[in-house]
């Protein structure tokens, strides 16, 4: 019977799990709330992080499960030696690793091996967050052990020595500024994800300006203030010995003819008077470039619209499938009457 089960729910596996259970819950979940994705929660990601670290490290384990969580987090249960953990119980020195977002990126990098895990093969996202860093995120914070203990290797450092644990168990570092910075991308980039490549300017180790090269895979369907995340590719910031991290945040360009709502495309199709009255037949460009026939024999009411379902934007969550176009009609109704224009209105209506 364990003292309680949060960590094992945050991964979703039983207080029973053996290793690979503890590593295939870490790495759906990881990836499911991972920052950098449009359905990302920085906090939840966090407390992933923390619950395999903990979870993949036996002695670790063995505390929380029989003490709990901040028994885990210092180290083990503070017996102050009354014949506690292990016939002697301990009390962490120098008090718990406040464990940081940067600990949680640093258990991720190390997992997937420093590259991006979000290829086509996981979940349809292939942005790189990690890839190309240097050192592949294996320099921050001194480093993490080589190899996986549990998952995990010989850890990071030694907090006590115990697998797993962190070099500092006093304060921890503060989180790198995050810049952001506007991406414009159109809307037949975003409908198709494209591959967007680009040079940046920073600030190097001397302070010297300096490029380096970007490359964001679009995923199809991303919306305006779509965000991704890449840590230490900004200006190198003297103080922390890291350079800053960049998050780039989706724009739309304005469309010539579309304008966008969710996944649907609105398209505004311009009608003479006549046309409203008597029918038209007009072709209209879809997003990708197809021509669509659109033709009426009746009038159109003034706020009349026409619905093409599956010729809108694709829909991320569910691949294969799109949203809508709408067409709404805009008619230039005349400012001004000749008589006989009258007398024909007047006659026929």
């Amino acid at each position: 019977m364990v003292k309680e089960t949060k960590l094992y729910d945050l991964l979703g596996i039983s207080p029973s799990a053996n290793e690979q259970e503890i590593k295939k819950g870490y790495r759906k979940a990881a990836l499911k709330y991972h920052p950098d994705k449009p359905t990302g929660d920085t906090e939840k990601f966090k407390e992933i992080s923390e619950a395999f670290e903990i979870l993949s490290d036996p002695q670790k384990r063995e505390v929380y499960d029989q003490y709990g969580l901040e028994a885990a987090r210092n180290g083990g249960p503070a017996f102050g030696g009354a014949g506690g953990f292990r016939g002697g119980g301990f009390s962490s020195a120098g008090g718990a690793h406040a464990f940081s977002n940067d600990d949680a990126f640093n258990i991720f990098s190390q997992f997937f091996g420093g590259s991006s895990p979000f290829g086509a093969a996981d979940d349809g996202f292939s942005y790189s967050s990690f890839g190309g860093m240097p050192g592949g995120m294996g320099g921050m914070h001194g480093g993490m052990g080589g190899g996986m203990h549990g998952g995990m290797g010989g850890g990071m450092g030694g907090m006590g020595g115990m697998p797993g644990g962190f070099r500092s168990a006093s304060s921890p570092q503060p989180e790198e500024e995050v810049v952001p910075v506007n991406l414009s991308v159109s809307l037949e980039d975003l409908y198709t994800g494209k591959k967007k490549t680009f040079m940046i300017g920073r600030k190097g180790p001397n302070g010297a300006p300096e490029k380096t090269q970007v490359d964001i895979q679009l995923k199809p369907g991303w919306k305006a203030g779509t965000k991704i995340t890449y840590k230490n590719y900004g200006d190198y910031n003297p103080a922390t010995g890291r350079r800053k991290t960049l998050q780039f945040i989706i724009q739309e360009k304005k469309h010539p003819f579309f304008t966008r709502d969710g996944n649907d495309l609105i398209y505004t199709l311009p009608l003479t008077f006549k046309e409203s009255l008597l029918g038209f037949n007009k072709t209209i460009q879809t997003i990708d470039g197809r021509t669509l026939p659109v033709s009426r024999i009746q009038p159109i009411q003034p706020s009349e619209k026409s619905t093409y379902p599956g010729q809108g934007m694709p829909i991320p969550k569910t691949p294969g499938q799109r949203g809508d176009m709408i067409v709404n009609y805009k008619v230039d109704y005349p400012i001004s009457l000749t008589d006989k224009q009258r007398q024909a209105i007047d006659e026929n209506f």
